[in-house]
């Protein structure tokens, strides 16, 4: 298992385009994905469960993979959480 810290770049936070775009990358690893902030951890390969945590711009999330392909994961996913501009 690994884990990492990351802030969110996007002045818009994650609503649902970006986050719709950050669950299909999640389904393209076999490896289990979580994001937590605040304490409160969900799964990451479920767009309402994202969308629970609130996530605003500046926000710090852990991003925890565990299983096949979970540094690749660890690296695609974190660029993904701040850089994601889909608006």
């Amino acid at each position: 298992m690994r884990s990492q810290m990351f802030t969110i770049l996007n002045p818009s936070g994650f609503h649902a385009r970006p986050t719709k775009v950050f669950v299909q990358k999640v389904g393209t690893f076999p490896c289990k994905v979580s994001v937590s902030k605040g304490g409160k951890k969900v799964n990451g390969k479920s767009s309402l469960s994202m969308l629970t945590l609130g996530i605003q711009h500046n926000d710090e999330v852990t991003l925890e993979v565990d299983g096949e392909q979970e540094e690749q994961a660890l690296q695609e996913l974190g660029a993904l959480l701040t850089h994601i501009f889909e608006e």
